[in-house]
């Protein structure tokens, strides 16, 4: 049985400005599913960890212990929480290969509105943006909330566009900190330190990305990074991206075009206050002259999120670059080498999400329309140990432009899952492209990234309601469990903790929906 309900009513959404991109789009999917890229199975496809076959039978003794992983960013914790110091969503998909959504229980049936911040009004502010100010409202299609456990409580942290850092308890939407604030506005997901360290990582519009203490009764800048610190820069000095810290290094890429490494030195002092000496290691252009050749534009920013895999760092960026840089080396002073380039045509600000054998889902918008972009697609599946010729697998969306994938693709089990900015979703066969199943949502414009969790599938859309589908049978059409009605279009990604989740529209709130 399906569940619809409208608590709240329609919020306004006057002030809020984004361009609402116009027009349904139609999904065009070469041959059936694929493009005439043939598929290649030439190794292991991840799905067979995802879904064991039933009735093996045991080794008769047991196979032995794998050694340690030596390494950057273990697989063995793909689709996993980010370590164990620290229980949470601590950065946008919550971990290095951007593939753990959160951990239930989740609301099967229609859920409890527990509350909305602010209580009343909207977090919002002017902003210029390609030399023409506007209102934002909301926390934006990267704004993912943090969810993280401290000190007896559970926090829900985030950077909005009313130019603050907010700090709430999860339970009562109420203030656990003062606001933390910048001096434009926040659009992408905070980090929270994954090793303990009371440090909270967030960038701005304002030109900075910043490492802000929690652990001195306000959040306190410790240090920030300007989208001028390194040369040269394309685009503009915002940061969209949510930073990964591994082993005292961050990781982050900027819309000044550049992708940074920071050694970040954090200890503490002889009060037990923490503190951090960071130094910027290394830096390279997210572009190179054969992009900005074939693209024939300068909007190359880097705005999704970092993901990393053993030894290899990916990112993409608005040219539709996507490198994989070495930095096996980093530790012992060695310069990462980048081992991997492919072009997908067109913009690509979803992150890249990694599965368990090291194959990339790359989610791609359809907004030049060149010849590249109508070629590879704007779902794909990418081998990176075959960098001449990586593509797996390829799905089109070329219907009115713009058109393609705003957000970031999920995997689950042996299916990968897209959105279309027209309100498609689609679950496609890991190992062939194939698509299982797809629905549509209204509204249009939907750009926030598809969640799962116990089986669960949370999708919001631009006319203001949260869906909640079953998919626990990968191969059959997915069964709407509920939806509910917020108002004002649900851009940021849910946030799933413990039988709550957390968002944001662009009516300017955030929201918390319980199972009780």
């Amino acid at each position: 049985m399906s569940y619809r309900a409208d608590i709240l009513g329609p919020m306004s959404r006057s002030g809020t400005f984004r361009l609402l991109l116009a027009g349904a789009l139609v999904l065009v999917v070469g041959g059936v599913a694929t493009t005439a890229y043939a598929l290649r199975r030439s190794r292991s496809d991840s799905s067979s960890t995802a879904n064991p076959e039933v009735g093996t039978t045991a080794a008769a003794s047991p196979s032995p212990s794998k050694p340690a992983f030596v390494g950057w960013s273990d697989p063995e914790l793909v689709g996993k929480p980010w370590g164990t110091k620290v229980n949470g969503l601590l950065t946008f998909r919550g971990n290095p290969t951007r593939t753990y959504y959160g951990q239930g229980p989740v609301p099967k049936t229609m859920p409890v509105h527990k509350w909305q911040y602010p209580k009343t009004g909207g977090m919002c502010a002017m902003s210029e943006d390609k030399g023409k100010t506007t209102q934002w409202c909301g926390n934006g299609w990267t704004g993912q909330p943090a969810v993280f456990e401290r000190d007896g409580r559970t926090w829900v942290v985030f950077g909005a566009y009313d130019r603050n850092i907010h700090f709430l308890d999860a339970a009562t939407g109420e203030q656990i900190m003062p606001d933390f604030k910048t001096g434009d506005i926040i659009k992408g997901t905070v980090t929270v330190d994954p090793d303990g360290f009371p440090l909270l990582y967030s960038g701005s519009r304002d030109n900075y990305y910043r490492v802000i203490a929690l652990d001195r009764g306000v959040p306190t800048e410790l240090w920030k990074l300007s989208a001028n610190a390194v040369k040269p820069t394309m685009w503009n000095d915002d940061w969209d991206g949510s930073g990964l810290i591994i082993d005292d290094y961050l990781f982050e890429g900027g819309e000044n075009s550049q992708f940074h490494i920071v050694k970040l030195n954090r200890g503490y002092d002889a009060n037990g206050k923490v503190t951090v000496n960071p130094k910027l290691v290394f830096n390279t252009p997210g572009w190179d002259e054969q992009l900005l050749k074939d693209f024939g534009d300068t909007n190359v920013s880097i705005e999704n999120s970092v993901a990393i895999y053993k030894n290899t760092v990916y990112f993409a960026n608005s040219g539709g670059l996507v490198q994989g840089w070495d930095i096996s080396g980093l530790k012992e002073g060695k310069t990462p080498t980048r081992t991997f380039r492919f072009w997908t045509g067109d913009d690509t600000d979803a992150s890249i999400v990694i599965d368990e054998a090291g194959f990339l889902y790359v989610g791609s918008e359809y907004e030049k329309g060149n010849a590249r972009s109508k070629q590879v697609g704007q779902m794909m599946k990418l081998d990176p140990s075959k960098p001449d010729n990586p593509v797996v697998w390829s799905v089109k969306d070329q219907g009115t432009r713009p058109a393609g994938i705003w957000g970031t693709p999920a995997l689950y089990k042996d299916i990968a899952i897209f959105d279309t900015t027209g309100g498609d979703v689609m679950g496609l066969d890991r190992q062939t492209g194939a698509v299982r199943w797809k629905f549509h949502v209204p509204g249009n414009e939907t750009w926030q990234s598809p969640v799962v969790v116990d089986d669960t599938l949370f999708i919001g859309d631009c006319s203001g309601v949260m869906h909640a589908y079953d998919v626990g049978d990968t191969n059959a059409q997915p069964k709407l469990l509920w939806e509910l009605k917020i108002g004002g279009c649900i851009e940021s990604t849910p946030a799933v903790w413990k039988g709550a989740m957390y968002f944001g529209t662009r009516a300017g709130a955030v929201h918390s929906l319980s199972v009780s």
